[in-house]
């Protein structure tokens, strides 16, 4: 099995998002549940959303505005064409304002364990 980074992209803030009503936030947790239901073992972290982003550099560190990576899972899958078919009808697309996920492959690197 090949491991992928899966990176929630979205124009809305993690913060908007989550200050919703709240049968609207359970509306949206039960499709996230049901789609993990159907991913089933391919989920190997659900993730979390992701939030405070700063910019580190090799002199600085800085606030970094226009937040667009809203969330993260890993995940695991035979290739990418499984993968892309698997989050096809994720509910990350079901979110307000324009959404989109991008798949990082995990590369083996030699001489690294695992």
């Amino acid at each position: 099995m090949k491991r992928f980074i899966v990176l929630y992209r979205s124009d809305q803030s993690v913060e908007a998002m989550m200050n919703v009503p709240p049968e609207q936030a359970q509306a949206g947790m039960d499709a996230w549940m049901a789609w993990a239901g159907k991913a089933g073992s391919a989920i190997v972290d659900m993730g979390a959303p992701l939030g405070n982003k700063q910019t580190v550099t090799k002199t600085a560190a800085r606030d970094s505005a226009g937040l667009e990576i809203t969330g993260y899972s890993i995940m695991q899958s035979e290739s990418m064409d499984a993968l892309k078919a698997m989050i096809a009808d994720h509910p990350h697309f079901m979110s307000p304002g324009k959404s989109s996920i991008d798949i990082f492959e995990c590369l083996p690197m030699p001489g690294m364990p695992g």
